[in-house]
C-alpha cells in the first residue's frame, strides 16, 4: 500500500498513510488519496451501495453543467477518479455514503463486522473512494447516487448501522444532516426559552433543526423559506410556529421577514451569500449556527464586525456525540418529518 512507511499510531488512526499528495496533510486537505482495497489492521473496507452528495456540492454541479445529467455524472466520476475521494473542488464539500462492510481489521475500534449495512457519518472529502460501475444506475438528477465500489474507513472515522425500520434513501438523507439537529438542540437547551429562526426551514437539515429546537425548549420557532410552494409545505407540517418567505441572500429582506430578532438563528441554506441576513436577524448576545457548506466564514466574520453585531457564530461541523440517534429519534417521534423526507428521497430501486 502506498504510504506504508507512515508511523503507526495517531497518524494511522486519522488516515495519514492514505495521503498520496501533498505529504503531511490530513486526508480532508489532501489532493489525492490511496484507495488500495487492502486494509490495515485498524481500517474497515465498505462495499458502496449509494452516495449522498452534499446539497451545496450537487447544486454547484447542477448549475455548472446546466442540469445536464450526463455531464454531472462525468464530473463526479472525474473528481473521484482524480482525487480518490468525492471532494468538490469548488464547494470544498462531499457528502456521505451507504454500504455493506466487507472486511474489518482486527484492531478497528468502530465495532463493525462483515455484513453490517452502514452509513458513514464522516465526509466523503476525507474517505478513500473508488467507483467500479461508472455510476451507470444514476440519472444525475438527485443528490442520492446509486453506485458500486469500495470505500475505506479509518480508526477515527464514524459509521452507524442502518436502522431496519426506514427505507435506505430516507435513512441516508437523515444521517447526512444529523449534526444539524443535534447541535441545534444543544444550543437551544443552553438558553432560557429562546426564539429560534431557521433559514431554509423546509429542507432536510432545516426541518430537523426546527423539530430539535422545539424539543429543546424554544419559546417560538420561525422557518424562513424562499418560495410560496415551500412556505405552504412547511406551514402544513406545523414544525414552525411562524413561516416567513424571503431570499436568504437578501439581508434586509431576511431581517424584515424575521421581525423581532431571534435569539438563535440556524442557517441551513445550500447557496452562498446568506451570512449577513442571518447576522441581521439575530439579537445582540444571540447565536448564529452555520450548517451550510456554502457558507463563507470570512464573510460571516467580517460581516458581523462591519455590522457591529455582538453575536456568537458557530460552525456546524457535522459531529455531535449521539447525533445519528438524535436525528432518527426526531424522525420517529415527529409525524410531520417522515413525509418530508420520503418525498425528497422518492421511490428508488436501491431501497
Amino acid at each position: 500500500m502506498s504510504g506504508a512507511g507512515t508511523a503507526a499510531g495517531a497518524g494511522t488512526a486519522v488516515g495519514l498513510h492514505r495521503v498520496l499528495e501533498p505529504a503531511g496533510v490530513l486526508p480532508q486537505a489532501a489532493r489525492r488519496l490511496d484507495t488500495d482495497p487492502a486494509i490495515r489492521p485498524d481500517e474497515v473496507r465498505v462495499r458502496v451501495e449509494r452516495l449522498n452528495l452534499d446539497a451545496a456540492s450537487y447544486r454547484q454541479l447542477h448549475t455548472a453543467h446546466g442540469g445536464d445529467p450526463d455531464a454531472i455524472r462525468a464530473e463526479v466520476l472525474r473528481i473521484v477518479g482524480e482525487r480518490g475521494k468525492m471532494h468538490n473542488p469548488v464547494t470544498g464539500s462531499g457528502g456521505m455514503l451507504v454500504g455493506t462492510v466487507e472486511e474489518a481489521g482486527p484492531d478497528s475500534p468502530l465495532g463493525l463486522v462483515p455484513g453490517d449495512r452502514v452509513a458513514t457519518l464522516v465526509s466523503l472529502t476525507l474517505t478513500p473512494l473508488a467507483i467500479a460501475d461508472g455510476l451507470a444506475r444514476w440519472d444525475g438528477r438527485s443528490e442520492q447516487v446509486p453506485a458500486d465500489g469500495h470505500a475505506i474507513l479509518f480508526a477515527r472515522s464514524i459509521a452507524a448501522v442502518l436502522p431496519g425500520d426506514l427505507p435506505v434513501p430516507v435513512a441516508l438523507a437523515v444521517m447526512d444532516v444529523c449534526g444539524a439537529p443535534a447541535l441545534t438542540e444543544r444550543v437551544v437547551a443552553s438558553r432560557e426559552r429562546p426564539v429560534v429562526a431557521v433559514l431554509g426551514g423546509a429542507g432536510k437539515s432545516g426541518s430537523l433543526s426546527l423539530a430539535a429546537a422545539r424539543r429543546a425548549g424554544a419559546s417560538r420557532t420561525i422557518g424562513l423559506v424562499p418560495t410560496a410552494q415551500e412556505e405552504e409545505r412547511l406551514a402544513a407540517t406545523g414544525l414552525a410556529d411562524t413561516v416567513v418567505r424571503a431570499d436568504a441572500r437578501d439581508p434586509v429582506a431576511v431581517a424584515a421577514a424575521i421581525g423581532e430578532p431571534a435569539d438563535v438563528t440556524v442557517v441551513c441554506v445550500d447557496v452562498p451569500g446568506c451570512e449577513h441576513g442571518a447576522i441581521l436577524a439575530t439579537a445582540p448576545g444571540g447565536t448564529v449556527v452555520f450548517f451550510s457548506m456554502a457558507t463563507s466564514f470570512s464573510a460571516a466574520a467580517l460581516g458581523a464586525e462591519g455590522l457591529a453585531a455582538d453575536v456568537t457564530m458557530l460552525i456546524g461541523n457535522g459531529y455531535v456525540p449521539g447525533h445519528a440517534e438524535t436525528a432518527l429519534g426526531l424522525l420517529r417521534s415527529e409525524p410531520a418529518l417522515l413525509p418530508l423526507f420520503t418525498a425528497r428521497a422518492g421511490a428508488d430501486s436501491a431501497e
